[in-house]
């Protein structure tokens, strides 16, 4: 679905040819016809930054295998991908001039839209949440009515909302009806047994969980050792992974066509991650991820279920999906007592506009942008995920 904004009368004015054009030129110090500052690489390139929410990892490898393929320098682009880190918020390096896009959770950047940063999202590329509570099988939540009396982990920081909503929706209160814990980015508290439910990514730490020694047995632990609530099937999910713009920027001419020339690129690395993922995981490793191969790997497999199938195509925004995202953002109080956001975003927040003139482009080249046949793979994991 497409979402209007004023930005769509300026891309019609500007007309289809221009819309794909060749990318914006210009150097540091020059400034376009808009008065916005462009930067440009060598040989008639456009250097452009993108601020990663988290290190190099199979979370980001459409991104890594676009460079490595060459599809950003194909459209004219000298692509910069910044790491992301612990004390790193990408959609306020965004929103600080320090990056030309940049990957956030569409909760955590609409937090930071009603603070003040003029961001938009203009592709959504995970069209699922990879978030998961899990427990030992031996604890006996099998719902979320089950997590009443129990220790439950949490990281904070807005990662929380999906779960709080799903205690609320279950009639618990989850400032009074659970031991709530603050969890570290890893699964030892699960492990160890200090937390009875655990917060993770079907990505990163559910993976961790099965590179662990179960010391009953000697061997790894499997899936059948665990219970796993999946906010996809409770109903509670959240829009995640999503490409963000300078939503001022978005008025200039030559930064719309750098956004579809982004875009298109990106998306086309994310086919290739997607038809290629021990190659894409190959990348990833390449680049300094400091994970093992196999971790890569299941990383790589598991983001793929959540970017395909893509029924609208890939990076295209749901507009229900984005609702339901907005409406538990307004709804949902964490353990202090407050909510994402406090309001509706307004219609600056996202955009289908680009997005969907990338894949336009992409599926007029033969690209295959829906992924409607994909089917994931089988990752056997290693000790440790080497």
């Amino acid at each position: 679905m497409n979402h209007p904004t004023r930005r769509s009368a300026l891309l019609a004015g500007a007309g289809a040819a221009t819309a794909v054009g060749l990318a914006a030129c210009g150097s540091a110090d020059q400034e376009t016809s808009s008065g916005t500052a462009a930067s440009s690489g060598g040989s008639g390139t456009t250097t452009v930054k993108l601020q990663l929410q988290w290190v190099t990892q199979g979370q980001f490898a459409g991104y890594f295998a676009a460079l490595d393929q060459g599809y950003y320098s194909d459209e004219g682009l000298d692509v910069q991908i910044l790491e992301g880190g612990s004390d790193i918020v990408p959609q306020t390096v965004l929103a600080q001039g320090q990056a030309d896009y940049a990957i956030a959770w569409v909760p955590k950047a609409l937090a930071s839209r009603e603070q003040g940063a003029a961001i938009t999202n203009v592709a959504q590329i995970y069209q699922r949440s990879g978030t998961l509570q899990v427990s030992f099988t031996k604890t006996g939540i099998t719902a979320v009515e089950g997590l009443k009396g129990k220790k439950v982990g949490n990281w904070g920081f807005g990662n929380e909302y999906e779960l709080f909503a799903a205690m609320t929706a279950a009639g618990l209160d989850p400032s009074s009806d659970v031991e709530l814990v603050q969890q570290q980015f890893d699964m030892l508290g699960l492990l160890q047994g200090d937390i009875d439910a655990a917060q993770a990514m079907t990505y990163n730490e559910f993976a961790q969980l099965l590179e662990a020694e179960n010391p009953d047995t000697g061997s790894l632990f499997t899936a059948a050792d665990f219970n796993v609530l999946n906010w996809n099937d409770v109903g509670t999910a959240m829009l995640q992974d999503a490409v963000w713009a300078s939503t001022e920027k978005l008025a200039d001419t030559a930064y719309q066509q750098q956004t579809v020339k982004f875009l298109k690129a990106s998306i086309k690395g994310w086919v290739f991650a997607r038809d290629n993922p021990e190659e894409a995981r190959d990348i990833v490793v390449a680049k300094g991820s400091t994970l093992g191969a196999s971790h890569q790997l299941w990383q790589v497999n598991e983001v793929n279920k959540l970017v395909w199938p893509a029924a609208g195509g890939a990076g295209l925004i749901d507009a229900t999906a984005w609702e339901q995202t907005v409406q538990i953002a307004m709804d949902t109080k964490n353990a202090e007592g407050q909510t994402v956001i406090t309001e509706e975003p307004d219609e600056d927040a996202w955009t289908n506009d680009y997005v969907q003139q990338a894949l336009d482009e992409l599926t007029s080249a033969g690209v295959d942008v829906k992924g409607a046949a994909f089917a994931p793979e089988t990752v056997t994991l290693a000790a440790g995920g080497a």
